[in-house]
């Protein structure tokens, strides 16, 4: 994490799941059954708490045998201001700039609970390396996300394809909470979750904002 993002995304971690149009038509029908009955009409937040922070070039460590851990390559948004009840029109105002997400996860039995167990190990969220002023991006909701496992790319997608673009996200949100300065929204994930491995080398690539890599270690060889 650069110097200019680890002094400025110090607040929560809030997270967005079924951003992506692919990943909410996937799980259309889910919602169709007991006890949904029909698709959110809101966003659905999950929290990573302070725990799961992790930096550029960081372990990640894995959760053993038997069990899948998935990355979550995602666009963070760094909020500069305080936003409470804002409207679509003047949510910008409140970001403060964009950086890199990588939110580890325990595969997830339902989108509508996110479970703490499955989002909120050790480690779980890699941001960074670099901190791109709001001024500098000129369109958030036009760049291509990457998630390369070893090398070889295993998802591919673009934030032109969010359900909730990032002034209705924040102006949503901000209806029933506060977010504070250096708070970071966590956009979503698109479809397609891979398992990694051990020994495996990760990378976020987001364009304009550079590459996220993590590493994935056997649990003997990290802190939990």
């Amino acid at each position: 994490m650069s110097h200019a993002l680890h002094d400025i995304a110090t607040g929560t971690l809030l997270g967005v799941v079924l951003n992506y149009q692919g990943l909410l038509l996937k799980r259309l029908s889910e919602f169709e059954q007991s006890p949904y009955q029909k698709p959110p009409v809101k966003p659905v937040l999950f929290i990573k708490t302070p725990n799961t922070r992790n930096v550029h070039g960081g372990a990640v460590v894995h959760p053993g045998a038997g069990i899948s851990l998935q990355p979550g390559p995602a666009l963070g948004v760094v909020i500069g201001k305080d936003a409470s009840r804002v409207s679509a029109d003047e949510a910008l105002d409140h970001v403060a700039g964009y950086t890199i997400v990588n939110e580890f996860s325990l595969p997830e039995e339902s989108y509508y609970r996110p479970a703490v167990k499955a989002k909120c190990r050790d480690g779980f969220c890699a941001i960074g390396p670099e901190f791109v002023p709001r001024e500098q991006l000129a369109n958030p909701h036009d760049l291509t996300l990457q998630l390369r496992v070893n090398g070889e790319l295993r998802q591919e997608d673009s934030t032109a394809n969010f359900v909730r673009k990032i002034p209705q996200l924040i102006a949503e949100i901000s209806e029933f909470m506060t977010l504070y300065a250096g708070d970071v929204l966590i956009t979503g994930t698109p479809l397609g979750r891979v398992d990694v491995l051990p020994g495996d080398r990760v990378d976020v690539e987001i364009q304009g904002l550079g590459c996220l890599t993590n590493v994935i270690v056997a649990e003997q060889e990290g802190t939990v």
